[in-house]
């Protein structure tokens, strides 16, 4: 299952030879480094960790500095690893090249935060009547009535914080592949913000 680390550059759009428009997010992948394997007798679990985004020395810790330097590693940002991944070692590296046009792909990114948002916009509850004399016209109505339950039940949807939390985008398309400038044009649209990191796995 190839797997790999990109910065989301933004969305745009590309003709395909039959005259099509796609709606593309454009990712930045890799090349990103393997700084460690993680194996079944040693760890108890199959994984391979990559490296993303030059950073400065200044930046990381003295443990991260010697983590990286046991995989021959420029300073990196980020560390990420991917379970399942086997035939690959330490010092190797994986590029766009890994993945194929017109491949199924799933992307996971930390959504853009919105902030304390009510029940209308968060959980897309409809609105009280907006007549004269209406005093509910934005509010949830009622959450826990007096004979029974007596109480608000838990699970039930309320206000609070909107977005700022992992999301999975599944069944995505590779539509087009740039190695030269690592590169990934992704149909439609993926978790996060401009210059957000996600992580692009294979979507068996």
């Amino acid at each position: 299952m190839p797997g790999i680390l990109a910065k989301k550059l933004g969305m745009t759009q590309v003709f395909a030879e039959d005259g099509r428009v796609e709606r593309v997010t454009v990712l930045e992948a890799g090349p990103c480094p393997v700084t460690a394997v993680r194996t079944e007798e040693t760890d108890g679990y199959t994984a391979v960790q990559l490296a993303f985004g030059a950073s400065k020395e200044k930046h990381l810790t003295k443990a991260e500095l010697g983590h990286l330097r046991k995989a021959d590693s420029a300073p990196m940002r980020h560390l990420v690893e991917f379970r399942d991944e086997s035939g690959l070692s330490i010092g190797d590296t994986v590029t766009v090249e890994a993945f194929e046009t017109g491949q199924k792909v799933k992307v996971a990114g930390t959504s853009k935060g919105k902030g304390f948002q009510g029940t209308i916009k968060r959980h897309g509850f409809a609105s009280g009547p907006k007549s004269h004399g209406s005093h509910n016209v934005r509010a949830p109505g009622s959450i826990g009535a007096s004979a029974w339950p007596a109480r608000v039940m838990k699970g039930i949807r309320g206000p609070g914080q909107m977005g700022n939390k992992r999301i999975t985008q599944k069944g995505l398309t590779i539509v087009q592949i740039d190695a030269e400038q690592n590169l990934l044009l992704v149909r439609g649209a993926v978790p996060g913000s401009r210059n957000g990191m996600v992580e692009v796995r294979t979507d068996a």
